[in-house]
């Protein structure tokens, strides 16, 4: 866990997850005990230390059923937070979100991911700066309390455990650059790196509810998947995994700027270019049936900037598809603009609550 929140370990991160989960009502330390499998002494100690570092609190008592009111306690959101970057190929959004997941501040801005790595980190130092000068409690120069870092998510081919991008379709020179350490030197903060699609099926795994195993298909710039299998983010060792955009379904198709031809991402974007909304979604469809079949999946989640604009036809058109197909899997569009973002900010958030899938993040760089 970064320095700010701890290191308090896995058995505090445990707790720490139970009281994020228990919402402001609360838990007692009894129910803690239960569900975490730990002695109520091991509670009390480990809630103690919490307390102390103000990242719990008393909630009040709960009534009493015969014995003494049992005390509940509960995550205090504001003691720490994160900031989530998303460098997209034509806009940069930035979110801070706090303990719980809620987002605190918000900042926009046009990007263009081919000028160059100096104006891409110029830009992003500038509104991460704005940011938290902007958000309560934050001052020119000041920081919210307990502040992990910065998430960061863009387009791939990347190597999240270097912290570099790879060749990013359309952007090859930034093959191979630092981005993860030189943004770390700049914001003075650790920095993790991870593909676009993997951050935002991190944040949708996090959510209440959530399925254990499900397809993210986000529609932006660019046509991605993110993975999630067994409650954890599926990256590959290369972060290679979910690269759906570049399965190839029509041999003899237009040139796609990978390199190959006739991937799902130029068919789509191409159908999306000449207005052919119901086209584009098939196109969506036809991907969605083949991780469905591929994975053996039952729920594919469908989210970008292309899909919230027309979030009907695109549910429409895949569902269309994989019932034609004979495939059963619920089709969803997720509500929330900035699921990238967000799910970037969650890259820093998640291991402090026990929820770091697969081993990632690795340490973040920086101060």
């Amino acid at each position: 866990m970064p320095a700010p929140l701890g290191p308090f370990g896995p058995s505090a991160a445990l707790l720490l997850g139970l009281l994020r989960a228990a919402g402001p009502d609360g838990i007692s330390r009894m129910e803690l005990a239960e569900r975490a499998g730990l002695t109520p002494q091991a509670v009390s100690k480990i809630t103690a230390r919490l307390r102390a570092a103000g990242l719990a609190a008393e909630a009040g008592r709960r009534a009493s059923t015969g014995g003494k009111p049992a005390t509940v306690l509960r995550l205090v959101p504001g003691a720490g937070h994160a900031v989530g970057l998303h460098l997209d190929r034509d806009e940069l959004t930035a979110v801070l979100l706090d303990l719980a997941g809620e987002r605190v501040a918000v900042r926009r801005a046009p990007l263009d991911l081919g000028a160059g790595a100096e104006p891409v980190l110029a830009a992003a130092r500038a509104e991460v700066a704005a940011l938290l000068a902007g958000c309560p409690g934050g001052r020119p120069g000041g920081r919210p309390a307990g502040l992990l870092g910065a998430g960061v998510a863009m387009p791939g081919p990347l190597d999240h455990r270097a912290g570099r991008p790879g060749r990013v379709t359309g952007f090859p020179e930034w093959d191979g650059f630092p981005l993860r350490e030189e943004l770390a030197r700049r914001l003075g903060m650790p920095v993790v790196l991870d593909k676009d699609t993997n951050a935002a099926a991190l944040g949708l795994a996090l959510r209440p509810g959530a399925p254990d195993s499900f397809a993210y298909l986000h529609l932006g710039t660019g046509l991605g998947a993110g993975l999630v299998l067994g409650g954890a983010v599926l990256r590959g060792g290369r972060t290679g995994a979910g690269e759906l955009g570049h399965q190839t379904v029509q041999l003899d198709g237009p040139r796609c700027e990978c390199g190959g031809r006739g991937c799902l991402e130029v068919l789509c974007l191409a159908a999306l270019a000449r207005g052919d909304l119901d086209g584009a979604a098939r196109v969506l469809g036809t991907g969605a049936a083949n991780l469905v079949r591929l994975l053996d999946m039952d729920r594919v989640l469908l989210g970008g900037r292309a899909v919230l604009a027309a979030p009907g036809a695109f549910a429409r058109g895949a569902r269309e598809v994989l019932a034609e197909l004979g495939l059963t899997a619920e089709v969803a569009v997720t509500d929330a603009p900035d699921t990238v973002a967000e799910g970037a900010a969650h890259l820093l958030l998640a291991p402090v609550f026990g929820a770091e899938p697969s081993g990632f993040p690795p340490q973040p760089v920086g101060k």
